[in-house]
């Protein structure tokens, strides 16, 4: 499977912070916004990854995350000159998905929770179609919301309903089948000019080929992209690493514990950034993972 992190738009809701920089580059306590999406490709066990940004913004994510191989995965940059729509996403990918299946997961989304790596592994073995992931909130009226039936099935798909049929709102993650590059070529724009993921969606509701897998309770879903949401997102991250010690999407720990990379790769990633209370949990994380001295492991 492939992966897509879209971060583009223009980020008017977050505006005059957003007028020289990415939203997606913003930081979120200790680091820029778009590792937190990558993170949950990452742990779905996901190496080749594509991040769509506007022109003038993909110098400055080369410049962050390189071409990837430093964390034993492969990261691509593709353009998208304005906002059409979160499908248009496969038509730019076309070429870089191949034959392949692929994740979608929109480069302002935040997920956190026990147990969340074998939840995305899991799913991406199954997908046939697509497979959405809810998540409960209290106002569902604000999102696109999923309906199941008894029996888990998914029944119905609205976007920002008046009167929701369920508290399932749909998150900014998305597992698909190949033919998605077919179907998002198939799309009229609505009215808005835009290629809608809700549309794409509900063509494989209508083939049977839809599911929604809800995120239930000790998960955590947030979506940075106005002032108030990024400003509790940075409280939410600065409580749970204060608190628990860990790190949430620490790119270097998780290629690490994939498999990607070997202590000394991470420990000398991390000596790099000694300075800064991330990088000194990067060596400790090289540190605990290959149970040795410090002084046992190769330094850059």
């Amino acid at each position: 499977m492939k992966g897509i992190v879209l971060a583009g738009g223009n980020g008017s809701r977050l505006r005059p912070i957003t007028r020289v920089v990415s939203k997606q580059l913003l930081p979120v306590y200790d680091k820029p916004l778009i590792y937190y999406p990558l993170s949950a490709l990452m742990l779905a066990g996901i190496r080749e990854i594509l991040i769509i940004s506007k022109p003038a913004d993909l110098p400055l994510f080369r410049r962050l995350l390189g071409d990837g191989s430093h964390l034993g995965v492969s990261f691509d940059y593709a353009e998208q000159p304005e906002p059409k729509g979160l499908a248009d996403a496969f038509r730019i990918g076309a070429d870089f998905i191949g034959a392949d299946p692929v994740a979608l997961v929109l480069g302002d989304n935040i997920f956190y929770g026990q147990g969340f790596p074998d939840v995305l592994q899991c799913e991406r073995k199954r997908v046939d179609g697509v497979t959405l992931f809810g998540y409960g909130v209290a106002d569902p009226r604000r999102y696109g919301v999923g309906e199941l039936g008894a029996d888990g099935e998914l029944l119905s798909l609205q976007e920002k309903p008046e009167h929701p049929r369920s508290n399932q709102a749909i998150t900014g993650l998305y597992m698909y089948s190949n033919d998605v590059v077919e179907l998002a070529y198939e799309l009229e724009p609505s009215a808005r000019g835009e290629l809608e993921i809700t549309d794409l969606n509900r063509r494989y509701l209508g083939q049977g080929r839809a599911r929604l897998s809800p995120l239930g309770r000790g998960f955590a879903w947030l979506d940075a992209g106005t002032h108030d949401s990024l400003v509790e997102a940075n409280q939410f991250v600065q409580v749970l690493e204060q608190r628990q010690g860990v790190r949430m999407a620490c790119l270097e720990e998780i290629a690490l514990r994939m498999g990607h990379i070997d202590a000394d790769t991470c420990y000398a990633l991390g000596i790099v950034q000694e300075d800064s209370d991330y990088g000194r949990y990067v060596v400790e994380a090289a540190r605990r993972f290959a149970e040795r001295p410090l002084a046992t492991i190769v330094e850059a």
